[in-house]
């Protein structure tokens, strides 16, 4: 049996028994079509496959599992590919077509032991039924990540709050969710974490296959060539796990701290030109000098015949950028377009984020690209429970209604956006409560009534690749945020794995 991916045809045999082998070959479109590799070959004991990509060699689950083994093939630990780019653009380093493979459900145990080998977000499980003895491979599924501003009551202290932050990473690891988003913001008490790659790289070390980022930098407070360095070298200290997340910022009080006008929209043209001087930095480019509107970066050529700008990411050419968007016609989003980023839209209501899919192709038709639904992102308020009335007892009565109600409402009301959460034009803003967002934009209840919402919402956004689910402080019920993170991951999400964005051409070339 086979299935049809991007650059090449796939085929796969898999056996029972303790060792479930799953052989995959991949044309690679830029050489001789009789010219076959196998790319991987993915063996685990207990009839549980797990996943492995590669180029010109194949190799056993229990081999790929140590970090030697990864360095040795100048490949990043857990599967993510520095040779693998942004819809597979880039440095010639980069290996094809990769193929993602994760386990789930092969031992019938009804746990979700998914181990999602990735590059970007797109994921391709192998799956199957172990008394059939059968996998089905290059089946793309909705995937599960997180988003955190982070956000913490005022009264928590920051060393409490980063411990809950890192508890609910380990959490996330465990549970198969595919990545994390962390946030940065100056002077939010609500959202009070100033330098996500701390979070990021302590994260790092307690994880084994959960990729990271920043959710993201804010471009104007940071020099680029200083956070261009200091990114590439997390992306070497996570062994390929780290995503890159820019942001422009949008508290205006931020902005007075840093003397930024985002009022005139000054806050974006400095993320383009910084995200420019980054991007530049991590070419193959030599040497330039840049002379912009608002920091004048040089790569020099070497100095005594040894010094040098040598600090590039191991992802090559770049780990995966992610960018979000707010507003209707979001200037970010088009950015994500025109460039092949990975766009998040954050959390409104399903009818208003229908409109950010457009300002993606907007962006996309600059540069001749066809964006694809399954690389974008949506940011949801979710909370599943064992009934409904208890979700939204511990949703709307618990901290997740709290911070809405003290913080995000308030926030929102003062910019004049609760408009993007009404379901209706026509509602009042004073009926914009956090029971009014409950009820027509969380994800909130029983497994069956949250996976029949979330079905509800990709139908009206036109479809999505990725759930992340929005964080809150749950360090006071702890268990019930746990569990909620559980029963989504793994009674939730089966539920959904019909909806399937469909491929454009750039994703799947027929076999």
């Amino acid at each position: 049996m086979g299935a049809s991916l991007r650059g090449g045809a796939v085929g796969a045999r898999a056996r029972r028994g303790p060792g479930v082998e799953q052989k995959v070959q991949i044309v690679n479109p830029d050489k001789d079509p009789m010219e076959r590799r196998t790319v991987g070959s993915a063996e685990a004991a207990g009839g549980m496959a797990m996943g492995a990509i590669g180029w010109g060699w194949s190799f056993s689950a229990c081999s790929a599992m140590r970090p030697a083994f990864w360095r040795r093939r100048g490949l990043g630990m857990r599967g993510a590919a520095p040779g693998a780019s942004l819809r597979g653009e880039g440095a010639p380093t980069s290996p094809p077509p990769l193929v993602h493979f994760a386990a789930q459900g092969l031992n019938g145990s009804g746990r979700n032991p998914a181990r999602r080998l990735l590059r970007g977000g797109v994921g391709w499980r192998a799956t199957g039924r172990r008394h059939a003895g059968t996998l089905r491979v290059g089946t793309i599924i909705m995937q599960l990540g997180y988003f955190a501003m982070p956000s913490h009551p005022p009264e928590r202290g920051l060393k409490a709050g980063h411990d809950w932050d890192l508890q609910v990473l380990r959490w996330l690891d465990d549970l198969g969710y595919i990545e994390a988003w962390i946030g940065e913001h100056h002077t939010a008490p609500w959202e009070p974490h100033p330098a996500p790659d701390l979070l990021v790289a302590q994260a790092l070390l307690q994880t084994k296959r959960i990729r990271i980022g920043p959710g993201g930098f804010l471009l104007p407070y940071h020099h680029p060539a200083e956070l261009a360095n200091r990114v590439a070298m997390l992306d070497h200290l996570s062994e390929g796990r780290l995503n890159f997340g820019v942001a422009a910022s949008g508290l205006p009080s931020d902005w007075a701290m840093f003397h930024v006008d985002g009022m005139g929209g000054v806050n974006r043209e400095m993320t383009r030109e910084a995200l420019d001087i980054i991007l530049r930095l991590w070419s193959d480019e030599p040497t330039f000098d840049y002379e912009g509107q608002f920091w004048q970066v040089a790569k020099p050529a070497t100095m005594y015949g040894f010094l040098k700008p040598h600090i590039r990411p191991l992802q090559r050419p770049h780990p995966p950028i992610g960018v979000a968007g707010l507003s209707k016609n979001s200037d970010t989003l088009k950015l994500a377009g025109e460039h092949g980023f990975l766009p998040l839209s954050l959390n409104l209501n399903p009818g208003y984020v229908r409109s950010h899919w457009d300002a993606v192709e907007v962006g996309a038709a600059r540069s001749g690209r066809t964006p694809w639904r399954g690389d974008w992102r949506l940011v949801r308020e979710v909370f599943v429970a064992q009934t409904d009335e208890e979700a939204w007892r511990l949703s709307v009565g618990g901290m997740m209604g709290r911070m809405m109600r003290e913080y995000f409402l308030p926030l929102l009301a003062n910019f004049g956006f609760l408009e993007y959460l009404k379901h209706r034009p026509d509602v009042p803003d004073s009926d914009v409560t956090v029971e009014y967002c409950a009820r027509h934009n969380w994800l909130v209840g029983s497994p069956a009534t949250v996976a029949e919402k979330l079905a509800r919402v990709y139908d009206d956004v036109g479809g999505f690749g990725q759930l992340l689910v929005f964080g809150f402080d749950y360090v006071d019920n702890a268990a019930a945020w746990h569990e909620s993170l559980r029963l989504l991951a793994q009674e939730v999400l089966p539920k959904v794995a019909h909806l399937t964005p469909k491929m454009t051409p750039q994703k799947v070339v027929s076999a």
